[in-house]
């Protein structure tokens, strides 16, 4: 076997194909491998696939895997085509490469690996090229993979949003629960985030009347986009999120008595924390803090029985112990709990509809931690569209059908 022929079967190349020349240079530090093909050979049309004879050609070059630490580049003559049955003149796609790409199918398949695993600018920085052509590469086949994602059987739905840059930029995520991926995500936190989720599941084949449950926060932008979006599909109000509600209400009331109570600062923790996961130290301090007539105290017991909620074995269960803690709730005068209670009681339903769904935004609170600490890593992203490409690479679950 020739060294030609040796570097064709290591790239791959089949008839008419075939390696011609090879440079090796020391100094530079670089192969060159130069590509043609045999005269009359015969390519498919891009557009019908028959087979044409080349019409002319134009030169071009493609970065490679490295050759033991050597850059590698490819050069070729590539064709177009004359097609007789389409009447049009077409560049063919070469097999080593993707059409406008000035990389290597197999190199673009190592920077997807890379990128999966550290910030784009430190793989930037590793292969010697500009970080913008390594986000377009990304946007590319995260764009392609988005679309070969199966919608079809979408049931049950997550939604939550997160900041995408400082100012109040925001993106909104919607899972498939049941799959437990990422299947959208758009700029924005208002109803018509919901509106162009449901546009793009109806053009990926699943009507919108397909989703039954979903899960998301007490957002007044939300509940009217997915009334009127998604019509047939059952809201449950995330319980991370009601807990959210009832624990800043105790916090504001310890804020507001450490102004007349300084044996409550630096104690935030322990009043938001459940005693099983506090050391002794921190529990010696809640067990003497409980002793005083406190009225964090007594926040704090209303905050531990809400908790009992998601304990009840149904819904009826449920709804009669809601109106027991809501009762006392509403009878403890203290403002932030009496506040946090009746927001719960405008959203009674959605609260009770968990007995139902059993379903959560959990696996979007820690999808949301694995993003901003990406982003922390990265030290931020340009645009959103670079925030929802990394979004889609951490959670997305997406097959980019490239070499390996």
């Amino acid at each position: 076997m020739t060294q030609q022929e040796l570097f064709a079967a290591a790239l791959g190349l089949t008839h008419p194909w075939s390696v011609t020349k090879i440079e090796f240079s020391v100094k530079e530090r670089r192969l060159d491998i130069h590509i043609d093909f045999e005269r009359g050979g015969m390519f498919p049309c891009p557009v019908c696939k028959g087979m044409c004879k080349a019409y002319d050609t134009s030169g071009e070059s493609w970065r490679h895997l490295n050759f033991f630490q050597h850059a590698a580049y490819l050069h070729a003559r590539v064709p177009r085509v004359k097609c007789d049955s389409c009447d049009l003149i077409r560049k063919i796609e070469v097999p080593w490469a993707r059409s406008g790409s000035g990389f290597t199918l197999l190199f673009e398949a190592f920077l997807m690996s890379l990128v999966e695993e550290m910030p784009v600018r430190a793989v930037a920085d590793l292969v010697g090229e500009h970080d913008t052509l390594i986000w377009r590469i990304v946007r590319h086949y995260v764009g392609q993979a988005v679309k070969l994602q199966d919608v079809s059987s979408t049931r049950v739905v997550g939604v939550d949003e997160t900041a995408s840059r400082r100012g109040h930029k925001y993106v909104t995520f919607f899972f498939d629960l049941q799959e437990k991926r990422l299947i959208y995500a758009t700029p924005g936190k208002d109803a018509d985030t919901v509106a162009r989720f449901a546009q793009n599941l109806a053009s990926r084949g699943c009507s919108p009347s397909q989703v039954e449950q979903i899960a998301c926060d007490m957002s007044p932008a939300f509940i009217k986009g997915i009334r009127k979006s998604l019509p047939k599909a059952e809201i449950t109000f995330d319980r991370f999120h009601l807990t959210k509600i009832v624990n800043d209400a105790v916090d504001k009331v310890r804020r507001e008595e450490t102004a007349t109570k300084s044996e409550l600062k630096k104690t935030r923790y322990i009043w938001l924390t459940n005693p099983k996961n506090l050391t002794r130290t921190q529990l010696r301090r809640l067990t003497s803090l409980s002793r005083q007539n406190l009225q964090t105290v007594r926040a704090y017991n209303i905050r531990l029985a809400f908790q009992d909620f998601f304990t009840q074995p149904d819904r009826s269960a449920g709804e009669s112990w809601l109106k027991s803690w809501y009762f006392w709730a509403t009878h403890s005068r203290l403002q932030p709990i009496i506040e946090a209670a009746k927001t719960v009681k405008s959203h009674w339903n959605g609260v009770l509809s968990w007995f139902q769904s059993h379903i959560t935004t959990g696996i979007l609170e820690g999808f949301n931690s694995l993003l901003q600490a990406a982003k922390a890593r990265a030290r931020g992203y340009r645009s959103d569209e670079n925030f929802i490409a990394m979004a889609y690479l951490i959670a997305g679950k997406l097959n980019f059908g490239l070499p390996t």
